[in-house]
């Protein structure tokens, strides 16, 4: 059976890394494990991943920092495993660029769909279907979805997987506004039953992220309703 791709797993406890890795290996993914956050570094800067697995509490080096230190140089998922319950903590791990929180005690089939959810967001996952490449344009900002790649004239713009996903969302449907709960359902695969501010945090970023790169606001909030793309002719006018 082919590979379906490598797993780092960054977890202190030995008998849950044990678990997560026969679990997976079951599942056709190769696996690696590291049980601290020096190790951890290490094998990250040398190493590339689809996807990973990572605890916040470790030794030497805490799950925020190595999250961090990855979003400077890749944009590999990474799911956090965690018994860290508080919204505060969830929403500033997502903030620092995680791309899924799952608590402490998992079930391994939740992790097992959510590393697939991951990975098919963020384009790790061969379509099929159609291997024509596909382009969205708004002005000069483009994202290729089979990609997972969004440049601004020949400049790459670094975006997370669901950030990407958000933004494909507006460019698909640049006359659309879209809810909390389009934009939750959609990115998240999940129902949206109410405000936990993880959209605005995305969104947040995503806009900080687009205008860093290019000096120019892409997203603009429709008071009451939600969030559509500007327009880039249009002067920017935000009804928050």
């Amino acid at each position: 059976m082919m590979s379906k791709g490598r797993i780092l797993i960054v977890e202190d406890y030995k008998e849950i890394s044990q678990m997560l890795a026969d679990f997976l290996m079951a599942h056709d993914y190769e696996v690696e494990c590291a049980f601290d956050g020096r190790e951890a570094s290490e094998r990250l800067k040398k190493n590339t991943y689809k996807v990973v697995l990572m605890d916040l509490m470790l030794p030497y080096k805490s799950g925020d920092v190595l999250i961090g230190e990855l979003r400077e140089h890749s944009q590999t998922p990474v799911i956090v495993l965690s018994a860290k319950s508080q919204v505060e903590t969830r929403l500033e791990v997502l903030r620092m660029g995680a791309d899924d929180y799952i608590l402490k005690p998992f079930d391994l089939d939740e992790v097992l769909v959510r590393i697939e959810v991951v990975l098919r967001r963020s384009g790790t996952v061969e379509n099929t279907e159609s291997k024509e490449e596909k382009v969205f344009c708004c002005g000069d900002l483009k994202l290729y979805p089979n990609q997972h790649r969004v440049v601004y004239g020949d400049k790459p713009v670094a975006l997370t997987a669901k950030e990407m996903h958000l933004l494909q969302l507006l460019m698909e449907q640049p006359d659309k506004t879209f809810t909390k709960a389009n934009l939750y359902e959609s990115v998240w695969n999940d129902v949206y039953y109410y405000e936990d501010n993880t959209i605005n945090v995305h969104l947040s970023n995503l806009r900080s992220k687009l205008k860093k790169a290019t000096g120019q606001e892409f997203i603009e909030t429709v008071w009451g309703i939600g969030y559509r793309l500007r327009k880039q002719e249009e002067p920017y006018v935000d009804s928050n």
